[in-house]
């Protein structure tokens, strides 16, 4: 879902483009290898189009190839260009929302350490099903239909990647994402008491950024780190997927200055405890 037929083409533009600089500059595919500090495989791999280089690979391979500095920028635009994917929620919602969810499970099975950044909603790995219904439910105009009850089923499938204690899921929300009443208020009970006991979890670290925290950079974006290989944007229109190292690094310092002035272990559930509450006692 993440490789739209535009994205495939960058990346095989950009195969194209190192195979000829190597023949230009005479070199065979064992002998860049060797001056890349790469296996003569990754560098078949990469010129086929069957492996996507990292623009890492590909300042590597330029500097072997002692391609001129101002030759550079048009490959490097393209490795980046590359290493970006987006997908539309037209697009996703055409193939099934449900296959998303099963493709978030497969990337959560792929990785040992997962970092969700939530600033206005929890991650679907910690909703109660009639919380997710409630938010999978389009009332927007405008909104992709969408088969709620496979959405919703896929959802709580996924999160069984939580059982899997040799992983480790970090969720960092905001008081904002906590507080928003995006169901009644029964079910935002059920969702703020399910969440308090997911973080009793061994292997899942919820922190929260509570309102009275100093800040001077604003939480813009929903985002998911995994590992650190690809990190995951979500916005209205769709999803972008990043693979540039330089791209991953700086969602992972943004994760981190949040996460230094968030609260969480018994700090976080008497947060979520007390914000069920407030729902407990106003009115629906």
């Amino acid at each position: 879902m993440l490789e739209p037929e535009n994205e495939k083409r960058d990346r095989r533009d950009l195969a194209d483009s190192l195979k000829q600089l190597r023949k230009a500059a005479g070199l065979s595919g064992e002998r860049l290898a060797a001056r890349a500090a790469m296996s003569q495989s990754k560098i078949s791999r990469i010129e086929s189009g069957r492996a996507l280089p990292s623009v890492a690979d590909v300042e590597r391979i330029m500097l072997a190839l002692d391609v001129p500095a101002d030759a550079q920028l048009d490959i490097l635009t393209a490795a980046r260009s590359a290493n970006v994917d987006y997908v539309s929620a037209r697009s996703a919602a055409r193939l099934g929302i449900w296959r998303r969810q099963a493709e978030i499970k497969a990337l959560c099975e792929a990785s040992t350490t997962v970092r969700h950044f939530l600033p206005v909603i929890p991650s679907g790995l910690i909703q109660d099903p009639e919380y997710a219904r409630s938010v999978l439910t389009p009332v927007i105009e405008g909104d992709t239909a969408r088969d709620v009850d496979r959405a919703v089923k896929a959802r709580t499938e996924a999160q069984e990647v939580l059982d899997d204690e040799s992983r480790t899921f970090h969720f960092l929300l905001t008081e904002q994402a906590v507080r928003l009443k995006q169901a009644s208020a029964p079910v935002m009970v059920k969702q703020l008491r399910h969440m308090a006991t997911a973080s009793e979890r061994s292997n899942v670290d919820l922190a929260i950024l509570p309102h009275t925290a100093s800040i001077t950079s604003p939480p813009l974006n929903i985002f998911v780190i995994y590992d650190e290989r690809l990190a995951t944007v979500e916005m209205f229109s769709g999803t972008v997927a990043l693979r540039d190292y330089r791209d991953i690094s700086y969602h992972l310092n943004v994760f981190d200055y949040f996460r230094e002035r968030a609260v969480s272990g018994t700090a976080a559930r008497r947060l979520l405890n007390s914000v069920a509450d407030e729902f407990m006692r106003g009115p629906d």
